[in-house]
């Protein structure tokens, strides 16, 4: 595998603040949490805004990402929450703040001080990004092996055959049949896209994954196959994973943390079990009790 100079070594894949900014599994007993042997988070957001003129985008959000940890952000449309995602995930430059992140060297660099080349290596490599469209994360005139392919090239991986091998290996995870690998995703169903995209982003064992609306625009049927499919990788890999999802079922069923974001700011945040049946805060019962009667 080649590597950059300027970026951290990339091993073996390794296998985010809670209510009391201490790792969340001592809070969480019985939640199905990975053990976190960890004791520094993997990604911290400090102070983070970002401003459109006089729109608020997103305003003063810290919020810490463990490894290994599912955080969910949920709120309304329009609430920042997506702003926020690409704010942390480096998509969109924040207007104050500061986000970083620790390699897997231990470092811990400024995502905002590193140069443009060592971000894209970090995005390619350590991290993935899920889009709510599948044809906005995926190449739609190539092959579905080669959209998984083009990942591990990022790596320095040039074997054809362990390329293809190993993305033939990919499509079977996400139940995909593998015959289908030489089939572009436009005549994939949305279902299998979004399916695809998850492989493309898995492929190279990355530590955190970015996901925006991963179930949105599906089937009911579909949502449930893709989350239960997300559920089992995430806890197989070990990922660390930020969810943004205006739907607290899937937030109910993926995460382990919480942040209820309203008109650009954080109304509340928790375990989720504990948000979700006991909301504290008057937006956050409004969300839930909009939902049991719904």
């Amino acid at each position: 595998m080649t590597q950059s100079d300027s970026v951290s070594p990339y091993p073996e894949p390794a296998n985010g603040r809670g209510e009391n900014a201490n790792p969340p599994l001592q809070q969480a007993q019985g939640k199905g949490l990975p053990a976190f042997d960890e004791d520094k988070p993997l990604l911290s957001a400090s102070g983070v805004s970002k401003f459109y003129g006089s729109r608020i985008g997103c305003e003063d959000v810290s919020i810490d990402i463990w490894p290994g940890e599912v955080l969910a952000v949920v709120g309304e449309s329009g609430s920042g929450k997506t702003t926020l995602l690409n704010c942390i995930s480096t998509r969109l430059m924040p207007t104050t703040g500061t986000v970083t992140y620790r390699m897997r060297d231990g470092h811990i660099r400024d995502l905002y001080r590193m140069g443009e080349a060592e971000r894209r290596f970090l995005m390619r490599t350590d991290w993935g990004f899920v889009h709510q469209n599948p044809a906005d994360g995926l190449r739609m005139t190539v092959s579905a092996g080669a959209n998984v392919g083009e990942r591990l090239m990022a790596t320095g991986a040039r074997h054809y055959g362990d390329i293809r091998a190993t993305a033939g290996d990919w499509l079977g995870r996400v139940e995909i049949a593998e015959d289908r690998i030489d089939d572009q995703p436009r005549a994939f169903s949305g279902g299998m896209r979004q399916r695809l995209q998850i492989a493309r982003n898995l492929v190279t064992g990355p530590r955190l994954v970015f996901m925006d609306e991963p179930t949105g625009g599906l089937d009911v049927s579909v949502q449930a196959r893709l989350l239960d499919l997300l559920r089992g990788l995430v806890t197989d890999l070990g990922l660390a994973v930020v969810v943004v999802t205006h739907d607290l079922a899937v937030a109910r069923l993926l995460s382990h943390r919480m942040v209820v974001m309203k008109d650009g700011r954080v109304i509340e945040t928790g375990l989720t079990d504990r948000v979700l049946d006991d909301p504290r805060a008057p937006y956050t019962q409004l969300l839930v009790s909009s939902i049991l009667q719904a």
